[in-house]
């Protein structure tokens, strides 16, 4: 019998307890029944809230932050509205909803930030409550207000918490007010360049030159000197102008080489706030966070409680009720400083929930129905360890990541892992669209010491299967196995001081070079030896069924080398350089995972593809490398082959990145009259 039919079973002949549970399971992935089952430490989705809230809660958003709202909804016992673009018709948060909502085409201006849509769609559906999620209308104002002018719940903070800390400026004058630490700056509007440099010159260089109603990065520049003031004063002010419709600048001191650590709050509307601990969020690239774990390395338990102290000041200080998150710079010696409060939930909150066991989304909707927080700070507690990389369909050799869009052909997450999490909302033959955001997913691992989460983290990016777009999976192992890393010693220089010339892949080593090469040999011939059997009857082929010895010629870049291939039973032994690798494992072709046992040590790789002129494409340690493979007689034959040409892309400008031609300067225009006339 299966769990679907267990679960339909229960609708007619089981108590409604056991109703509720079945059907969070029915409805819930499998890494959420794994929480429940075997952590405890965990945030499950199984737990059964005893509160009557709402009936019916509409999702302003979507992707992977809609279905992770979906599922807290689903045991809650509360039915879901989602609203979605026409290219996400058929996306997995609409499929997981109970009902679903078209509120405009593509671009977000017209679906997803279009206000007069979802609350036509409210109406129509009747939701008693939306979650915004994090983005798109998450901390607008003017929407909170449409929604309570209807009568309509807002899961988040209240207009006025919103405004005073979506501005900078303001937020930090409260910060100062509240006696929280904030950065040496100016704290009013800086109106011109020359004011620009006036205000850097008093402060002291460095300065950061901030977009007032900033966010992710957008409209920051760091000026050492007065001419890259006046520069960033001028970038800062269009980057600022163009994503947020408001060009106000400020200045503040530059704290050099500190990690991003940022506390996460959580208040109620009956003047109670807990801080929940800490998120280490240091490594970045271009202001935007890569991994992130829970808690920190760095801060100790007086620090810690100083930071949440001052974090929950500042909640209290605008009168904050929901889940929100205060981030501070923290430099070398342990002094913290204000950065900003994001009034929503963050990305990186499932590494809060795993050490906690809280489940964030369930208590932002209790906050929003009214009720008083079921816990005091004693009851919060630091079990174990989290860890979260984002994985983006991203090109991490291009400035750590550029965006890279393309349809998934195939798509496995590694959910038979122990502790492993995956908050997803995409599915094999998902498109990844130049519309939105490219995060294929957040990856969290879980363990009793951050060793042991960064161990699962490892094992989960390498069992990770990911086809048709390229991704960052590459950067990401990098980066959790890199020795500065794994001893903590991170800031938010962490990626362009390691590599100062951009990501490069995994650097192969003489032993992985090795393993690498035995491996690709093995799989090779392995594929051989399957080609000469046509339903048990051997045909011609270039590698008899009863060879045990093979000489090849294997190709890796521009090195090539002689290898020597002998089989015994299950086991393969290489010769290459007066050393031998044995290789043994289950060598399933069909399977995009290949786990094998190379000298000794357990490996996953996984086989990309492999063509009829000997190569094969291997993910290896994270990295994709190509290796070819051929027979002696190949190999010598190979040498008289033509080399082909490269591409002359002298005259060719082509964008680094996929994106939509907003605008054709005049320049072009003329000169593409002038070629219909020649």
């Amino acid at each position: 019998m299966t769990l679907w039919m267990i679960g339909n079973m229960a609708a007619h002949s089981v108590p409604s307890t056991l109703k509720r549970l079945l059907f969070a399971v029915k409805y819930s992935p499998l890494q959420s029944r794994c929480c429940a089952v075997q952590r405890e430490a965990q945030y499950s989705t199984i737990s059964i809230p005893s509160e009557k809230t709402f009936d019916k809660i509409l999702i302003a958003n979507r992707g992977e932050i809609a279905c992770r709202v979906i599922k807290t909804c689903k045991k809650m016992g509360i039915q879901t509205v989602a609203v979605h673009s026409d290219v996400d018709s058929s996306a997995v948060h609409v499929k997981m909803a109970d009902e679903a909502v078209c509120v405009g085409s593509a671009p977000t201006s017209k679906s997803y930030l279009n206000m007069d849509a979802i609350m036509d769609a409210i109406r129509v559906t009747g939701a008693q409550a939306v979650h915004p999620g994090y983005g798109f209308l998450s901390e607008n104002k003017e929407f909170a207000k449409r929604l309570a002018a209807e009568g309509v719940a807002f899961i988040g903070p209240d207009t006025h918490a919103i405004q005073a800390m979506g501005d900078k400026i303001e937020s930090k004058l409260i910060a100062k007010a509240a006696k929280v630490n904030t950065i040496p700056g100016f704290d009013g509007v800086v109106k011109t360049a020359e004011e620009a440099v006036k205000i850097a010159q008093e402060i002291g260089y460095p300065v950061m030159i901030k977009a007032s109603a900033g966010g992710g990065g957008k409209g920051m520049r760091i000026a050492w000197n007065d001419e890259e003031t006046r520069e960033g004063f001028r970038f800062s002010s269009q980057e600022a102008a163009s994503s947020f419709g408001d060009d106000r600048l400020l200045i503040e001191k530059y704290i050099d080489n500190p990690r991003h650590i940022e506390i996460q709050v959580l208040a109620d509307k009956h003047g109670n706030a807990l801080w929940l601990n800490e998120r280490e969020c240091s490594i970045q690239r271009r202001n935007q966070k890569v991994v992130e774990e829970a808690p920190s390395t760095f801060l100790d338990p007086v620090t810690r409680r100083a930071m949440g102290e001052q974090a929950v000041q500042l909640a209290k200080a605008v009168q904050y009720s929901s889940a929100g998150t205060v981030e501070f710079l923290v430099d070398s010696k342990k002094n913290f400083y204000f950065l900003e409060m994001n009034t929503r939930l963050q990305v990186e909150h499932p590494i809060t929930e795993c050490i906690t066991g809280l489940d964030l989304v369930e208590q932002m909707i209790r906050v929003a129905k009214g009720y008083q927080l079921q816990h005091t700070q004693d009851d919060i507690p630091i079990n174990g360890w989290a860890i979260e990389c984002r994985v983006y369909a991203e090109d991490p050799y291009k400035s750590f990541g550029l965006p890279s869009i393309g349809r998934l052909s195939q798509y496995q997450e590694p959910l038979d892992l122990d502790k492993v999490r995956v908050d997803s909302g995409i599915q094999e033959g998902s498109d990844i669209s130049i519309y939105y955001d490219p995060m294929i997913s957040k990856l969290i691992t879980y363990g009793a010491t951050r060793a042991e989460a960064l161990g699962r983290m490892e094992d989960a990016l390498d069992n990770y299967v990911i086809r048709g777009v390229t991704h960052n999976i590459p950067l990401l192992r990098e980066i959790i196995t890199h020795p500065r890393f794994v001893s903590g010693h991170i800031s938010t220089n962490f990626l362009p001081e390691v590599y100062p010339d951009g990501f490069k892949g995994h650097q192969l080593e003489a032993d992985a070079k090795r393993e690498l090469l035995a491996s690709a040999a093995v799989l090779y011939i392995a594929a051989e030896l399957r080609s000469a059997k046509v339903l048990g009857t051997q045909r011609v082929a270039s590698t008899p069924v009863e060879c045990s010895h093979w000489e090849l010629c294997v190709e890796l870049g521009e090195e090539r080398q002689d290898v020597e291939i002998s089989k015994s039973g299950t086991v393969y032994t290489v010769e290459m350089d007066g050393a031998k690798v044995e290789v043994w494992g289950a060598l399933n072709l069909a399977s995009p995972l290949l786990p094998l046992t190379i000298n000794g040590t357990q490996r996953m790789l996984q086989c990309l593809s492999r063509d009829a002129a000997g190569v094969i494409v291997l993910q290896y340690l994270g990295t994709l490398f190509k290796v070819r493979l051929l027979s002696k007689l190949a190999a010598e034959l190979n040498s008289y082959m033509p080399e082909k040409v490269s591409e002359d892309t002298s005259s060719i400008l082509r964008s680094p990145m996929p994106g939509t031609v907003l605008y054709l300067s005049n320049l072009e225009i003329r000169l593409q009259k002038v070629r219909r006339f020649v």
